[in-house]
C-alpha cells in the first residue's frame, strides 16, 4: 500500500541545491520530480524565481548544463493560480511568493529555510516540511516498487 503525498511547493533553495549538489535530500527530491514520481505545485513568478536564481549564481557554463535540466523539472510542474496575496508574511520578499503559492495550492512548503516562513507559520498555519521530511515521505511513498 502506497502513502498518498501531499501536495508541495519546491522552495527555490531546495531546486537549487538539488540541480548543483550531488546527493542529498534536496537531490533525492529533485530527482524523484525528474522522474515524474511526483509534480509540485508552482506559479508563474516561483518558475521565473527558479530561472533567476540559477542563471545569476551559476557561472555560464554551469548554467548551460543546468538549464536543460530545470527546463525539464518545470515541465513536470501543476500550475497554480494566484487568486489571492498574503503579504507581506517573511523577511524575504522572495519567500512571500513561495508562500502565496502553497496558500492557493493547499500545498506544504519543501524548504531548507524554515526561519524566513515562522511568521506564516504561525499566522496563517502553513506547513513546512524541511527536505530529508520529504525524502523520507517520497522513500515511504515508493517503497517496494
Amino acid at each position: 500500500m502506497s502513502i498518498q503525498l501531499p501536495r508541495v511547493v519546491i522552495d527555490t533553495n531546495v531546486v537549487f541545491t538539488g540541480l548543483t549538489q550531488r546527493g542529498g535530500a534536496a537531490g533525492l527530491i529533485v530527482t524523484a520530480w525528474q522522474r515524474g514520481l511526483f509534480a509540485p505545485d508552482a506559479s508563474d513568478s516561483l518558475l521565473y524565481e527558479y530561472t533567476d536564481v540559477l542563471s545569476r549564481n551559476l557561472s555560464p557554463g554551469r548554467w548551460l548544463t543546468i538549464e536543460p535540466l530545470l527546463i525539464d523539472l518545470i515541465e513536470k510542474v501543476e500550475m497554480v493560480t494566484i487568486f489571492f496575496r498574503w503579504r507581506p508574511r517573511s523577511p524575504d520578499p522572495g519567500d512571500d511568493m513561495v508562500i502565496d503559492c502553497a496558500m492557493n495550492a493547499d500545498a506544504i512548503i519543501v524548504t531548507s529555510n524554515v526561519r524566513d516562513y515562522r511568521f506564516a507559520t504561525a499566522e496563517l498555519g502553513l506547513s513546512i516540511m524541511q527536505p530529508v521530511a520529504y525524502a523520507n515521505l517520497l522513500a515511504q511513498a515508493y517503497q517496494g516498487e
